[in-house]
Order: structure tokens, then sequence, then C-alpha cells
């Protein structure tokens, strides 16, 4: 199987996040899932969060791959072409007017020259476009149609369309999904164009009924303040969401056929983000259970072979959000359940003794069934030591897959918590605003309370604690979960499969 994911704009970038959160804990299986950025502000803040996200996780999948037959835990290999700006190799400066020569046009060809007038004020003709397409669909439009699929002499483009064709054409099932917003400006002129233009691409090659192409669609969920600089003439503007929705949704129901399957996810209880932002580093926003929804859009479009046409999701009350609201909730539930115990339980106990028996001495741990079974112990006589098979913890390999798991942990985290966190919601899945905070503040004793609607008894809950869960790891083969079982990513994939509810 072979999956692709192209995440167009801020909203796009936003959904990879949610997408590669997904895929880390097994909700998303295939052999290969392999992600492509397109923001002509390549500064942007939405896009540098989602790229740490998945440069954390392929460093989690580098030290725990191997073979898994208890733990799903980083089981999909997660690539990324990288971040494509239409801007890229275009020596022009970032302006409309510039990319398409309009001093040039006016010269030679005056009529088009004055249709271009009529198309494009003279602001949007100079303003910058280095921060994106301010909420513009018609100039982003223009430029994303430069693209060129048919001679492929740009990357990231030459390969992903021949490993697409290729995969398609030696049987393969290939799947290609683009995700962004139709209120904004680069997704809403990306979707449609970028869309159309792989779909041209790959019917003109014979291989268009072999590969589904799906998109989802991100309709108004949230909107900022007015822009309060004055020098600003061309920006985006929450007031013009709706409109622009309106107006795109009526195109793809009339005219859009490159599409498959199509999600549309929205809310209407709008989010109120922070200060206005133009683009760039700035533009970097919380990200929303909408963008959770995405998530398991993605998942529908891989997995379940969903039929062609529009698909939406609901959720049974306005205003709250529960695990009764989720699709497929039962394998999502224990998956996602299963994940955050173990970031918990990793940072608010696992991680601190590692690094306590680094500066303290191994001795600290010594003597643990917990730690004796992955990793090297002290000096017992010169030049010997006891398990000598196993890696010790203090080689900068070990060191190093510490800061790794921890590093995913964290992320997985303030992921989990950003998402809960809504002004006019409520979200029930996790109780994140109490307990995933700092992860430096996190307490153990908190690990039976993370869930709402927990129907365990209360003998299982007062049993639920790290002691319990030391001991289970003590008892456990590590041989059943497969290979690395040793050292810092064994205890990880151990502590991950004794986590499991």
């Amino acid at each position: 199987m072979s999956f692709y994911v192209i995440g167009i704009g801020g909203t796009g970038a936003k959904c990879i996040e949610a997408i590669a959160h997904l895929a880390s804990v097994g909700l998303i299986p295939t052999n290969m899932l392999k992600v492509l950025y397109i923001d002509a502000d390549e500064t942007n803040g939405n896009l540098q969060r989602s790229q740490r996200t998945v440069s954390i996780y392929q460093r989690c999948f580098q030290l725990l791959k191997g073979k898994h037959q208890e733990c799903a835990w980083m089981t999909t290999n997660l690539e990324s072409y990288g971040v494509w700006s239409p801007f890229t190799n275009n020596n022009a400066d970032r302006k409309l007017g510039s990319f398409f020569s309009y001093e040039t046009l006016k010269q030679t060809s005056p009529p088009l020259g004055n249709l271009f007038d009529v198309l494009y004020t003279e602001d949007e003709r100079q303003v910058s476009l280095e921060v994106g397409f301010r909420g513009r669909p018609a100039i982003g439009s223009s430029i994303m149609t430069q693209i060129n699929l048919e001679s492929l002499e740009q990357e990231p483009w030459r390969s992903l369309i021949n490993e697409i064709e290729n995969n398609a054409g030696g049987g393969s099932q290939t799947k290609v999904l683009l995700c962004g917003s139709i209120f904004g400006g680069t997704g809403a002129s990306g979707l449609p164009t970028i869309g159309r233009l792989i779909a041209n691409k790959l019917e003109k090659d014979g291989v268009r009924d072999r590969v589904k192409i799906g998109c989802i669609f991100g309709l108004p969920y949230f909107n900022f303040p007015k822009n309060s600089n004055t020098n600003e003439q061309v920006y985006a503007s929450s007031d013009l969401f709706l409109l622009n929705t309106e107006a795109a949704l009526r195109y793809y129901k009339e005219q859009a056929n490159q599409f498959d399957t199509k999600y549309l996810i929205g809310n209407q209880s709008m989010e109120k983000l922070g200060d206005f932002s133009v683009g760039k580093d700035t533009q970097v926003n919380r990200p929303h259970f909408v963008e959770f929804y995405a998530g398991l859009a993605a998942r529908h479009f891989f997995c379940d072979n969903p039929p062609e046409g529009v698909h939406v999701m609901s959720r049974n009350e306005a205003g709250i959000l529960q695990w009764d609201d989720i699709p497929h909730v039962e394998e999502v539930k224990a998956k996602l359940v299963n994940a955050a115990r173990f970031a918990f339980i990793w940072l608010a106990d696992f991680e601190d003794q590692l690094q306590k028996a680094k500066t303290a001495g191994i001795r600290e741990l010594n003597g643990l069934a917990w730690f004796d079974k992955f990793f090297r112990g002290t000096k017992k006589f010169i030049g010997g030591y006891q398990r000598p098979h196993l890696p010790d913890l203090s080689e900068s390999d070990q060191q190093d897959a510490i800061k790794s798991v921890t590093a995913w942990c964290e992320d997985f985290l303030r992921w989990l918590k950003d998402i809960h966190y809504c002004d006019n919601e409520r979200v029930q899945l996790f109780k994140a605003r109490e307990y995933f905070g700092n992860p430096k503040s996190l307490k153990g004793e908190k690990f039976s309370d993370l869930l709402w609607d927990d129907s365990r008894s209360k003998e299982l809950l007062q049993d639920d604690n790290a002691i319990t869960l030391k001991n289970k790891i003590g008892e456990l083969d590590t041989r059943d979960f497969g290979e690395p079982n040793q050292g810092v990513a064994g205890l990880a994939k151990a502590v991950y499969v004794c986590c499991k509810v």
C-alpha cells in the first residue's frame, strides 16, 4: 500500500500534524506514508510546527523500527518530500506582477495587460507574497497553475508523480489525499488547482483509474481580530470566510470532478485566535479538534475503502465532544488511550528515573527487574559486567534514544492538550487541561485518572499505578513484541505494551 498526503497552506499543515500523530499510534497502518507540504510562506508557524512533529516521528521510528507483534507504536514509515513553494525556482520577487512579468506584458500584449488590470487591483499586483496569498484565492490560483507536471523537471513533483505512477502500475493500492482550507488563500487556491493537475497527469499517463484521489475540505472553524495595521492593504479577513466557503462549495458541486472522495470538516462555533498575523512565524495557531477529525477522515480514506462522493462527520450534541462522537470509537479510543498513558508515565516517571541514574550512577536502579531486563549492570569485577549482552545506559546512543522518546511524548501530549482547549466547546476525551500541561510537572499518581468516562472498577483503578506497571514489565518476555527489545528502545516498547487498558 502506498499512501500520499499533500497539505496545502496553514490548515493543510495542521492536518498533516494530526495525521502524523494518529499514524504514530497505529491508527493509519501502512508500510509507507509520504507527505508533501505546499505553501508560498515557508516560514509559516503552523508549517514549522507540523514539520517538527514529523521530524520527531521519524527519529522515533528509526529508533523503534523492527518486527512488531504486540506494540502498535511507530509501525508506519512516515517520509516527507519537504516543502514546495511556487516561488522556489522563480527568480522574480514575490509579487504577482513580477511573477507574470506584468510590465512587459503591458508593452508586448496590451489586451492581456488590460485583462490583468481588470482581474487584479494595483495593490494585489504589487503586494509582497512572501507571507502567502493573503486570503485571496484568485492570486494563489493563477500562480499555482504554473506547476508543470508534463516535463517533471521540478522536484519534488518529479519524485511524487513517478512514485505514484510506479506504485499504481505495479498493482500497489495507491491513494493520494489533499487537505487544506477552502476559505482562505493558499488552501482555497491550491486544492482545486493541484488536484486537477495531478488528476490530468495521471489520466494522460493511463493510470488514473488505479489511483484514488481524495480531499479534505476545511470549512471555517476559527476567526481572528481585524487587521489594525493600516500599512497592509491586502490581507486575509475572517469576515469573508463564509462568503469564500459558499463560492468554493458551489464550484466543487458544479464543476470539480478531480476528487473521487471528499470530506467536509468544520465547526459551527468559531474558535477565537489571538492577535492578527499577516503570516510568517507569527502565524501559529493552536491545534483544534477539527484537525483531529481531519486525521480520522484520512484514516477512513486510507483504510476503509470508502465509496466515492461526499462524506461528513457529526457529533451527538453541539458544544461538547465525547468518545461516542468518534467514528470507530473502540479502536480509536483504545489506541489513543494506550499512547496517552505511555507518554504520561514516561515523562512523569521513567524519563526522570533514567536521568537520575545517569547522574547518580546506575547502581540507583540496578537490581530492579524492569531495569535489569534492558540494561547492563554496574561493574561486578575488573573487566566484567553483569548482563554484558545488554547496552550500557550511559552510552551516547542510549542517551540520544531517551531524548527521542521524550521528545515524542512531549509533542504528543502537547497536541492532545491543545485539541481539548476550545473557548466555546467542552472536549471530554482526556483530562488534558488538568494533567497534560508542563511535562516537568506531571505527577505519576494521576496515571489512573487521565480518561473521561473511565468505566473500570474501583479496584482496577486503585491497582493502576507506576509500581504495578513496573512489575508487569519485569514479568514480560520481551521477545513477544519484537526487535529491538533491549536498551531504551526495548524499555519504551515494553512500557507502551503494558500501558494498554
